[in-house]
């Protein structure tokens, strides 16, 4: 999957990520409370995921149960190099480093990069 997944786009992958299948009508329940959004709206979100694989879908009747095809992992990754790619040309370090100048890592971020950074030099 190539395309960009758009900030309302993973909010219904987050609902089908925690569970699946779920028809339409559910998914649109379950953001209901954070997003007020029609079932109109969430029916157009899930086409559009639809023709960008992240979802699929199986007909059960006259109803559609939706099941995620991209992993939250795999899209996470992804995420995360555009990021790094397009704010830090591609490096990761001068991430970190921004993030260190700012204070925003604590002694338990670094202590995990530190490790991190061992095993990766095995």
């Amino acid at each position: 999957m190539s395309e960009r997944i758009s900030e309302a786009e993973r909010a219904i992958m987050e609902v089908l990520w925690e569970e699946s299948p779920l028809t339409a009508t559910d998914i649109a329940a379950r953001v209901e409370d954070a997003r007020q959004w029609s079932l109109a709206t969430v029916k157009t979100l899930l086409s559009r995921l639809t023709q960008k694989e992240a979802i699929a879908y199986e007909e059960q009747g006259r109803r559609f149960h939706y099941r995620p095809l991209l992993q939250r992992d795999d899209h996470n990754v992804a995420e995360s190099k555009r990021l790094v790619d397009s704010l830090f040309g591609g490096r990761v370090s001068p991430l970190v480093a921004q993030l260190a100048e700012r204070e925003e890592l604590d002694d338990q971020d670094l202590d995990e990069l530190e490790q991190l950074i061992r095993s990766l030099r095995k």
